[in-house]
């Protein structure tokens, strides 16, 4: 039985990876490290406590002493880091925090798995770190080797903790993994996300907030997808090496809208367009053909698909919503769109 230690494992990706890995990993045993932030609703990992191969710790990765305790208790074999901050419009309202998690997290986590060993530790990143490529070059696609040049203090702290994370492969020989991925969509995003916000709003016949013109283009990639990425880099992929997951799925931000819109049959009259985010990046498109080719993966969802899935669940699921737009999120929503 291998132990694997899941940070963030109550957010969106790291829940579905660890019930990917309880479906399809059953002799693993999963250890869940969550400090339960705002994104983080309890409820999500209610199925998953019940399993007998499922712990949780409720422990910020900064807290450097909890999280060696965790080490000395459970001496996981592989440790998958998926704790960030994450939306980028808190980023800029708040950088400090994400400085912290994000990279000092991050270091802490890979000190732990220098005292006690392991043998592999995955660092679960972001497409964003390449910065964006323009709306009229549909030829050019984010490559491993694609310069860092980030845009945002979220995405700063997300290349920052990838160059640490490739630091201590080459310093201490840390045998480390890093994926990169594109925008992820799916069941238990939090509604500040584009997908889910969209979704809660048109439910109750809400405006729908779109930056700028909603022209800017992102790369859609199912989250399940992205979890079996991740599982096979664990279990295929090389040390040292940075593998992109994306989905060939470019859409531009209005159209994503209106296909809620149309799904849920409400009229496109609750558009409302709002000043568009500071350094708002245009395009993010990735070339997965490295992941391909080394890992066999591919993505098996297609957006068309993949987006009614979607909606499905969280037409099934406005009980979950309500739980996470209540108190604190409604404050941050009414800052962020009440006045644009």
């Amino acid at each position: 039985m291998k132990t694997i230690l899941v940070t963030g494992g109550a957010g969106f990706i790291g829940n579905c990876f660890c019930k990917l890995l309880l479906k399809e990993r059953p002799e693993w045993k999963v250890v869940n490290v969550d400090s339960l932030t705002y994104a983080a609703n309890p409820s999500t990992i209610k199925e998953e406590l019940k399993n007998p191969n499922y712990v949780f710790y409720k422990t910020d990765i900064r807290d450097r002493e909890g999280i060696f305790n965790i080490f000395e208790k459970e001496h996981p074999n592989i440790v998958v880091n998926f704790a960030a901050e994450s939306h980028v419009d808190r980023s800029i309202e708040n950088p400090g925090i994400f400085l912290e998690t994000n990279i000092l997290g991050t270091q802490i986590l890979m000190d732990a798995c220098r005292k006690y060993g392991i043998e592999r530790f995955h660092q679960v990143g972001t497409d964003e770190v390449y910065g964006d490529l323009p709306l009229d070059r549909p030829d050019l696609f984010f490559h491993e080797d694609t310069p860092i040049h980030t845009s945002s203090p979220y995405s700063t702290s997300k290349a920052s903790a990838d160059l640490l994370v490739l630091a201590y492969h080459r310093t201490y020989e840390l045998p480390v993994t890093i994926s990169r991925c594109s925008n992820n969509y799916g069941p238990y995003q939090f509604p500040e996300k584009l997908i889910p916000l969209m979704i809660n709003n048109a439910n109750h016949d809400k405006p729908l907030p779109v930056y700028g013109e909603g022209l800017n283009v992102r790369d859609w990639l199912y989250v399940e997808d992205h979890c079996r990425g991740i599982l096979s880099v664990l279990e295929k992929g090389r040390v040292g090496e940075i593998y992109n997951l994306g989905g060939h799925n470019e859409k531009a931000n209005i159209e994503i809208v209106k296909i809620i819109l149309k799904e849920l049959g409400k009229p496109e009259s609750l558009i409302t367009y709002v000043t568009d985010r500071k350094g708002h990046d245009q395009r993010y498109a990735i070339d997965p053909a490295k992941a391909m080719a080394e890992l066999g993966w591919q993505p098996t969802i297609m957006f068309k698909d993949g987006i009614k899935l979607t909606i499905k669940w969280y037409q099934e699921h406005k009980d979950w919503l309500d739980e996470c737009t209540s108190g604190e999120y409604l404050k941050y929503y009414k800052k962020m769109y009440g006045d644009r």
